[in-house]
């Protein structure tokens, strides 16, 4: 049977090799993640690792220049640590943002990985952290060292002059040497600057003290020793750990972060497979109804059901098992792939060998063979269960009503099962999502099953189209596309399944993108908005520069504060008062904004509502700096999302607070949004590259942006599930015009040309695929529909949006997928020779 069942693979390599494909590619795509990740961890991993090389116990303490409560390690303290017995060095280290100015003014970088530390040399005047390649540490306040790779990009030699952005305004500094290190910022495509100490303590902690302290062992020296003998002399923020300790927490949350890219790339992979099941059952059925009579005689001849199904399962396994052995090369070339991708994007990856686990490979071959196999069963077993008589006197097997009684019911059940679930998901809210999960899988399982029984009236409908626009050809090209209601349902289901995942995506895409349009319409005045590139507090001289630039007409800050109220927490914007109704839409439900001028607070209509406030009570606050102060509501308004829950003067705000945390001003001009005016903002803030300047358009894809991005993303992932579906609609047409041999050579003796002949086919493929399309466009807008409504309490004024243009495009490229799987199948039936194909069988 294992020799019958190899010639057979053999002989029909044109459609296995669709299988093959089909397989392939969801194998390439399971290796190829598997592979990917598991290098891009063991990179990280071994990086992790030597970063902590020479580290025996590191200290933490989280302090921070603007909280003057957490207090670092200081001098003293480092050279206590420096005398303990089995301690060779204790470097002290200093760490915050600083960004780097490329010639034409440019930031290097993306803002959040652009850091800046301490050079600290040892008595040998080196630092360990760095490996210097041309010139030497910093040794003065007006000299920097850069990591090689900011270098090249800034095209900066030593002696340079180069210009470098902190919290303050730009400063100018000599260049005096380039490294390289083990900096985890660094490798990640971002930039390092080492300052001299004194200046880097000075920028972003306090003089004489250090954030964290990496401590080295003396030769022989017991890294847990050391860590007990640290402890004592930390102050009570400080955090002491070994340095394996914190390797092996750091690869736990590196195979953690990858555990959800390693997760989305596998349901994908799912995803193509499950698509790929159409495919492969589709192909296995039609080679079963070509060997129809070859297998009655088996039967006749003394083969049991039971060796014609293995026969056939056989045939699956090879072909499976070479599907497998093709797809798991193509996901190494995959993994490779990807890792050049993400280098040419900015994300620096750690050199390291190619990781091929055993897990990647048994799971590569488990799913190629175990999902052909499956895919086949059923195939092989309408084979085995062929009486052999029967086969010998029809070409095909019909099914039984029975079974499509069965079929039909089990279908239409699962169907209201999983609709009901959606429906009940939807009404839940937010905590209803699961739900509606659990009854999309339901709804689409049952529409599969439903889809041959839905093929016969859907397509009935577009028939008397056909006719009236082609013809004879239009006629019988819907005829044919109903002639085997599962051969049709299958290949339709295949195109069902990724379009509603594109359709879903698409309507949650373009829904959530406009009404983040209209929350940035609908809430803001303001022309510009700046922030930090790193994301971090703007310095008030950068307020006070704006205030002075030429062409504003009213500026405030976004000052985030937290005020306690009793023993609950509530964060306020600090604001300007004057400028505040020029910048922000913002509706009052009582008493007026204005009142903030007056040392009063605002507070949000939620906010109110869920605390039992109303304008004129007066709450007793603590502030920042632990002082209690009594004051009034004087106004209660609607939500607004660039604001915070509260709204106070940034004059009371001074009044507690040392260091404002400032993380945007909001600015309005003369003339509006202008290229001069943009260039005024730019030359009041220093040309600081570190520096954003946001017009209202960018303020609307800075909120939406990502959304396309990852619409863009989902896009191109479901891309292979629907190649996979082309495949499937080719095979359903290459299927068709085998088993219609005989009627196609009569049709083509009674004066149907070549011409026509091909039209039917092609009208036939545009038709079968037009009806996935259909159903799936269906299903992806119920369940978009469905899971918006789940989203409507977190964003204000959410209306579901039907992105008609993009269904459109879908069912364009629907048929466009007919037309191009059609090619091959109809030139082989204009191909036959008429009295060839009468006397086929």
């Amino acid at each position: 049977m294992f020799r019958t069942a190899l010639r057979n693979v053999l002989a029909h390599k044109a459609r296995l090799l669709m299988t093959v494909l089909a397989v392939m590619l969801g194998v390439a795509f399971v290796s190829g993640t598997l592979v990917f990740t598991d290098t891009l961890g063991n990179a990280f991993r071994n990086q992790s690792a030597k970063s902590y090389d020479n580290v025996a116990v590191a200290v933490t303490t989280y302090a921070d220049q603007r909280d003057e409560k957490t207090s670092g390690i200081t001098t003293a303290t480092l050279n206590k640590i420096q005398g303990l017995d089995g301690v060779d060095t204790a470097t002290g280290r200093v760490r915050g943002f600083a960004g780097v100015a490329d010639p034409d003014g440019k930031l290097i970088g993306n803002g959040w990985s652009n850091t800046g530390s301490n050079f600290s040399p040892g008595k040998n005047g080196k630092d360990s952290a760095y490996t210097f390649v041309d010139g030497k540490g910093p040794d003065a306040a007006d000299r920097i060292a850069l990591d090689e790779q900011t270098a090249k990009k800034g095209k900066y030699q030593v002696g340079d002059a180069v210009r470098v952005a902190t919290n303050g305004p730009v400063k100018e500094f000599t260049l005096a040497g380039v490294f390289t290190t083990e900096d985890g910022t660094v490798n990640a495509g971002g930039s390092l600057v080492l300052f001299d100490t004194p200046v880097a303590q000075k920028l972003y902690l306090r003089p004489g003290e250090f954030q964290d302290v990496d401590i080295a062992a003396a030769a022989g020296a017991s890294d847990e020793k050391l860590l007990a003998d640290v402890k004592p002399l930390l102050p009570k923020n400080a955090e002491a750990k070994t340095g394996k300790a914190l390797a092996d927490e750091q690869a736990k949350q590196i195979q953690k972060g990858l555990s959800g890219l390693n997760g989305m790339l596998l349901a994908f992979a799912a995803i193509a497979l499950f698509v790929g099941v159409f495919l492969i059952a589709n192909t296995f059925t039609m080679l079963v109804a070509q060997r129809t009579k070859e297998l009655a005689l088996m039967r006749a001849v003394g083969a049991s059901r039971r060796q014609v199904k293995r026969s056939v399962l056989l045939e699956a396994a090879v072909v499976g098992a070479i599907a497998s052995v093709i797809g798991f090369v193509l996901g190494l070339g995959l993994a490779t792939g990807l890792r050049s991708v993400m280098s040419q994007f900015g994300g620096k990856i750690p050199a390291g060998p190619l990781i091929v686990s055993p897990t990647a490979v048994a799971a590569a071959f488990g799913v190629g063979v175990l999902i052909t196999v499956l895919a086949a069963w059923l195939p092989a077993r309408r084979a085995a269960k062929i009486p052999p008589v029967a086969a010998m006197n029809s070409v095909h097997a019909t099914a039984t009503v029975k079974s499509l009684v069965l079929r039909n019911s089990v279908g239409g059940a699962l169907t209201l099962l999983g609709g009901a679930g959606i429906v009940a998901g939807a009404a839940d809210g937010s905590g209803g999502r699961t739900i509606i999960g659990v009854g999309a899988f339901f709804a689409l399982v049952g529409v599969i099953v439903l889809i041959p029984l839905l093929s016969r009236p859907v397509i009935a409908l577009v028939r008397p189209l056909l006719k009236r626009l082609f013809g004879v050809s239009g006629k019988l090209a819907a005829q044919n596309a109903v002639r085997n209601p599962r051969r049709t349902g299958a290949t339709a289901s295949a195109l069902a399944i990724g379009l509603t995942l594109v359709t879903g995506i698409s309507v949650l895409g373009v829904t959530l993108g406009q009404a983040v349009d209209r929350m940035t319409t609908d809430n803001i005045k303001a022309d510009y908005m700046v922030s930090m590139a790193s994301g971090g507090s703007l310095d008030t001289s950068a307020l006070t520069a704006l205030e002075k630039a030429d062409g504003v007409s009213a500026v405030s800050p976004r000052q985030d504060a937290w005020l306690r109220v009793g023993e609950d927490h509530l964060g306020a914007s600090g604001v300007t008062p004057d400028a505040l109704s020029k910048l922000f839409v913002i509706k009052t439900v009582s008493g007026s904004i204005d009142s903030l001028g007056n040392g009063e607070i605002a507070v949000s209509e939620d906010t109110a509502k869920s605390n039992h406030w109303k304008t004129g009570d007066t709450l007793p606050i603590v502030f920042d700096d632990d002082k209690k102060e009594k004051v009034k509501v004087g106004a209660v308004y609607e939500d607004n999302e660039f604001l915070s829950s509260a709204l106070v003067s940034t004059d009371l705000l001074a009044s507690h607070t040392t260091h404002a945390d400032i993380r945007e001003v909001w600015l309005k001009m003369d003339g509006g949004e202008s290229a001069a005016n943009e260039k005024a903002l730019v030359k009041a803030l220093g040309d600081n590259p570190a520096m954003s300047i946001i017009d209202r358009q960018g303020i609307r894809d800075m909120f939406g942006g990502f959304i396309n991005t990852a619409l863009n993303i989902m896009y191109g992932l479901l891309a292979m599930a629907l190649i996979i579906a082309v495949l499937g609609v080719v095979n359903t047409l290459a299927m068709s015009v085998f088993e219609r041999q005989q009627e196609i050579g009569m049709l083509r003796a009674i004066g149907l040309d070549r011409r026509r002949v091909k039209r039917m086919i092609r009208l036939e493929a545009v038709v079968i695929s037009l009806f996935g399309a259909v159903v799936g466009v269906a299903l992806g807008v119920f369940l978009g529909w469905a899971i918006g409504e789940t989203l409507k309490s977190d964003i204000p004024d959410y209306a579901l949006v039907l992105p008609w243009d993009r269904i459109g495009i879908f069912l364009v490229l629907a048929a466009l997928v007919g037309v191009l799987a059609s090619l091959w199948p109809a030139r082989s039936a204009a191909k036959l020779n008429m009295l060839t194909a009468i006397k086929t069988e």
